[in-house]
């Protein structure tokens, strides 16, 4: 492993500091295995740089790795496809972010239908969680959907998604802006660093079937620019329950929001504007019973 990781980073370097997104990925994956890797420290120090680098132009972030029911789960992992194919999650094309809302990959990141899927019942925790997320303004949304029969039949489609959690923005616009990195108004901000989990619970009487669960981040860190960052994975719902939420909480993915809306292009620097923010589409569904989220590290 060491020699091919050696031989890839070389091969990066000799692209230059100008390369394109897919690059700097690649430049990421190097410096954070750079305790593994036997190079010159002159050149472990550019990639470090380069890391840096990459990191301010986008968050290029997923989600690695699930805990559903107490149960662990590895996530898809992007840069060894071949490791990872037998997972509970969709599997997604690489780490770039989804710019456009209305991007069909805005769905599951481009990913495909699972070999596994997790087992849960009402009231279980959902957690999880990215190996590495660099942003601090942004909303977390955690989404259903559910399946009309097996899960190679579903993909998605049509207004059957409906939020069972959300992280917003709780800043008082006079010390803490939609802007601010330390400390953040956004939950978000709690993912900062590596190996953090959002936790969730699964809506007590929630009707059994199959659902995709569908995370999602969206880093507005750039002005009027956004980046959406989804992955789905497949969980199979047990239990009696028969609950399921109206129309007025389902919406479509792509569909839940316009590029133009306020709270998808934000100007986020600007301190002249109302500093708050409403989590983009419906009301959160709550079940039976009032959810209950918690934050694990």
């Amino acid at each position: 492993m060491t020699e091919r990781l050696d031989q890839q980073a070389l091969y990066m370097l000799s692209k230059g500091l100008t390369a394109n997104v897919s690059d700097w990925n690649k430049f990421y994956l190097v410096a954070s295995v750079r305790p593994y890797i036997k190079l010159p420290s002159m050149i472990l120090s550019i990639l470090s740089v380069v890391a840096l680098l990459a990191s301010e132009a986008a968050a290029h972030g997923a989600v690695t790795s699930y805990t559903i029911a107490g149960k662990a789960y590895p996530g898809y992992q992007g840069f060894s496809p071949s490791s990872s194919t037998s997972v509970i999650q969709w599997q997604w094309s690489d780490y770039n972010p989804v710019t456009v809302v209305t991007d069909a990959k805005v769905r599951c990141n481009g990913g495909k239908s699972a070999a596994l899927s997790a087992t849960a019942a009402p009231g279980d925790t959902i957690t999880a969680t990215w190996q590495q997320w660099t942003h601090s303004q942004g909303p977390i949304i955690v989404w259903l959907y559910k399946c009309a029969g097996a899960f190679s039949a579903c993909d998605g489609s049509g207004a059957n998604w409906f939020k069972i959690d959300e992280g917003g923005f709780s800043g008082d616009g006079v010390k803490v802006f939609l802007d601010s990195e330390t400390p953040s108004g956004w939950q978000i901000a709690k993912l900062v660093g590596g190996n953090k989990g959002w936790s969730s619970k699964i809506p007590a009487g929630l009707a059994s079937g199959n659902y995709l669960v569908r995370h999602e981040l969206i880093a507005l860190h750039q002005a009027n620019s956004p980046q959406f960052y989804p992955e789905c994975a497949q969980i199979v719902v047990t239990g009696s329950g028969t609950a399921q939420p109206d129309a007025s909480f389902k919406t479509s993915i792509p569909g839940y929001a316009k590029q133009t809306d306020s709270n998808i292009k934000v100007p986020i620097n600007d301190h002249t504007i109302p500093q708050t923010y409403k989590v983009p589409g419906p009301a959160v569904w709550k079940g039976a019973a009032l959810k209950a989220r918690e934050f694990s590290a």
